[in-house]
């Protein structure tokens, strides 16, 4: 891992947990992050985060992909069964789309291949905190979104096709979010993306094609006749009203 020795500047105090079998990365991430101005604790593995979750409130879960007893995929789909929706950052040595297509279908709100530099990483972390603030914010005034047949509570971080709820992670309520608020608009990757991560880092575009394709199964499992997210050849995607 590039860690650089350069000092974070402070932010906001945020409560999150590093899970890694390598204590050696261990330190350089509590390193970066507590650099950054956050509380960070640490999980030797994923058994020991999942029990550690289960019973304190974190803002941000950090969790390396290969690990003994729980790996990260493992732990990211052990927390949405069940409902915990704190956001999960998955670092991984293995530069594979398959391998970040399946971190997303488990439930994982964002990627990161090994090695990045500090700066990419808090770029991350903070990207993700940043989405929860802002929706906690609007969560305090008990915003409700519909779009035809979709409902969205704010609030609770809940939504609902033809009156079924929906399991959805963060980062798939937050593309749901987006296509309720621009319903009948065309939305471009790079649009979409920019709405989930809220950050510069650059990504592949194609990446919010995996969140799509999860919301449509979703979907699907209600009326298997879903085609309200339609897909614009060569401009991105759209909620059709």
């Amino acid at each position: 891992m590039a860690f650089s020795a350069s000092r974070m500047t402070p932010r906001v105090v945020a409560k999150l947990l590093l899970v890694d079998d390598d204590s050696q990365v261990l330190d350089a991430l509590e390193l970066a992050t507590s650099d950054g101005g956050h509380d960070a604790q640490r999980a030797p593995d994923g058994r020991a985060a999942l029990a550690r979750l289960k019973g304190e409130a974190f803002d941000l879960v950090v969790a390396d992909v290969n690990m003994p007893h729980l790996d990260g995929f493992a732990l990211c789909h052990r927390l949405r069964q069940a409902g915990l929706m704190v956001p999960v950052l998955l670092l991984t040595a293995r530069d594979n789309e398959v391998d970040e297509a399946l971190g997303l279908e488990l439930g994982a709100d964002d990627y990161l291949t090994k090695p990045f530099s500090v700066r990419i990483l808090m770029a991350r972390v903070e990207a993700l905190l940043r989405r929860d603030r802002m929706r906690a914010e609007v969560g305090r005034k008990g915003t409700e979104i519909s779009a035809g047949e979709l409902d969205l509570d704010l609030d609770r971080l809940r939504a609902a096709f033809r009156g079924s709820e929906l399991s959805l992670t963060v980062t798939e309520f937050r593309v749901l979010e987006a296509f309720a608020r621009h319903a009948g608009c065309v939305l471009a990757r790079e649009r979409l993306l920019d709405i989930v991560r809220g950050d510069e880092s650059v990504v592949g575009e194609r990446l919010i094609d995996t969140y799509v394709k999860r919301l449509r199964r979703k979907l699907e499992s209600i009326d298997p006749l879903f085609d309200r997210i339609e897909t614009v050849v060569g401009a991105g995607y759209k909620w059709r009203v």
